[in-house]
């Protein structure tokens, strides 16, 4: 388990550092998340013992979400004042979001039936 955590955390310093060194406009964790898949597909699948980890920290995933609900309480006052800037990027990024998985989902369902096809 140990192994696991040392191995999330470094993706997610080396992501963070890159972002910082190159100064790119999105959050280090996320590139340190295409860090471990890159690496993951090159190892070509998933050892075991992160398997676990990664399991364990998605079965007790809602326990990651108190900070965040606490800073939003602290800072209510915020969030009531800025509503609407708020709404409307939480709709289009959904939206987006949504808008761009329903293409790669009809693109790989495309793929997999001419691969069926072919044979």
């Amino acid at each position: 388990m140990i192994t696991a955590i040392i191995i999330l955390l470094t993706c997610q310093l080396a992501g963070e550092v890159i972002v910082l060194w190159l100064d790119l406009p999105f959050p280090g964790p996320v590139l340190g998340m295409l860090i471990l898949f890159g690496a993951l597909l090159i190892r070509g699948g998933v050892p075991e013992y992160l398997k676990q980890t990664t399991d364990t920290l998605l079965r007790h995933l809602a326990l990651l979400f108190v900070p965040a609900g606490v800073g939003l309480m602290v800072h209510f006052g915020l969030v009531a004042r800025d509503w609407a800037p708020i709404l409307l990027g939480l709709v289009v990024s959904t939206v987006l979001a949504l808008g761009v998985t329903m293409l790669i989902l009809s693109r790989l369902i495309r793929l997999r039936s001419r691969r069926a096809e072919d044979g």
